[in-house]
């Protein structure tokens, strides 16, 4: 027998850290599943949403944040129960029922059992970082075997999944670029070719180290910054080159010539993970996780217990380094 209230991570105001209050159980409709949470990664998307600045729009106070989860199943229509999975969800887009909580509704299209091999930890940390990486590089980026990739952000969840993946698809060379020393030599011990120093405001400096890093001309690159590092990228890149925008850490803006886009035959496209299918999202996790079961990709990251959220909110709000993720119970 459930008890009617369950611990939660709860936003009560825009812009501030989540609470650990009572929440009431959530109840589940036909084509749902009730899961008990194992664990909650704070992802980008909820730390956006929370703000009250997504594009989005606000959402309805107060409610439950956490996009995604991994959970164990306790009732469902087509799910059995006990099965460990990996979810998305709309908390924040359609706020009320998130994953940063003792447990969840779920659509039960959008679960994907896990197989036994992998760590609940890690599969939580790579989640939709990983499907991001991945989704730029293949869906979007169209990469080509042998062609040379630059990540930008390199030292976040998403730049670290990007390095692997660029290699395990086959990029003949993968150039990381971060502002963090530390998660520059991350890069390297993750398979990057070469690192690139992105800190200072002179873009026309950043783009020599970006050149000078590079072996060839530069095929694709991965963004999950834009502001000046993408401005930096664009200079180097090749003719029918192609940057990939995951996120605007580094800010919203970035000034290009309309000579250089046209000239080069450039393409600037975008990324969101909300653009895709429970059944791509599913693909790609499945084939991430294959690799990481066999210790062929991997994310920095810590587990703290739901009750510290909100210390562990501001820690990731503070740092993209490492993947908090929030385990209940």
């Amino acid at each position: 027998m459930l008890d009617t209230d369950m611990p939660a991570a709860v936003i009560r105001k825009h812009a501030a850290s989540p609470e650990y209050l009572l929440r009431p159980l959530p109840r589940r409709e036909r084509g749902q599943a009730l899961v008990r949470i194992m664990a909650a990664p704070i992802s980008p998307l909820d730390l956006l949403c929370a703000s009250g600045k997504s594009y989005f729009g606000a959402p309805q106070l107060p409610y439950i944040p956490g996009v995604q989860g991994i959970g164990i199943v306790i009732e469902a229509d087509a799910l059995a129960p006990g099965q460990r999975v990996w979810f998305s969800c709309d908390a924040g887009m359609k706020p009320g029922n998130g994953s940063m909580a003792l447990y969840c509704v779920i659509d039960e299209s959008s679960a994907l059992v896990l197989p036994e091999q992998i760590d609940t930890d890690l599969a939580a940390a790579l989640g939709l970082s990983a499907i991001a990486a991945w989704m730029a590089l293949t869906w979007r980026g169209h990469l080509v075997p042998g062609e040379q990739v630059l990540v930008l952000g390199a030292s976040g969840a998403v730049g670290q999944v990007a390095v692997q993946a660029a290699k395990l698809l086959g990029a003949g060379r993968v150039v990381a670029a971060s502002r963090d020393e530390v998660g520059r030599t991350r890069a390297l011990s993750l398979g990057a070719d070469a690192v690139v120093d992105l800190t200072g405001d002179d873009v026309d400096e950043i783009s020599r180290r970006i050149a000078a890093a590079c072996d060839g001309p530069l095929h694709l690159v991965i963004d999950p910054v834009w502001g000046l590092p993408a401005e930096a990228a664009i200079r180097v890149l090749a003719p029918e080159g192609r940057l990939v925008n995951i996120g605007s850490a580094a800010g919203p803006v970035v000034r290009f010539e309309s000579a250089i886009i046209r000239s080069r035959l450039h393409a600037i496209l975008g990324y969101t993970n909300n653009a895709l299918t429970h059944e791509q999202k599913a693909e790609a996790l499945t084939q991430i996780l294959t690799h990481a079961a066999a210790g062929r990709c991997t994310v920095e990251r810590e587990t703290i217990p739901l009750v510290h959220v909100a210390e562990a909110w501001e820690r990731q709000a503070g740092s993209a380094r490492r993947k908090y993720i929030l385990v209940p119970g």
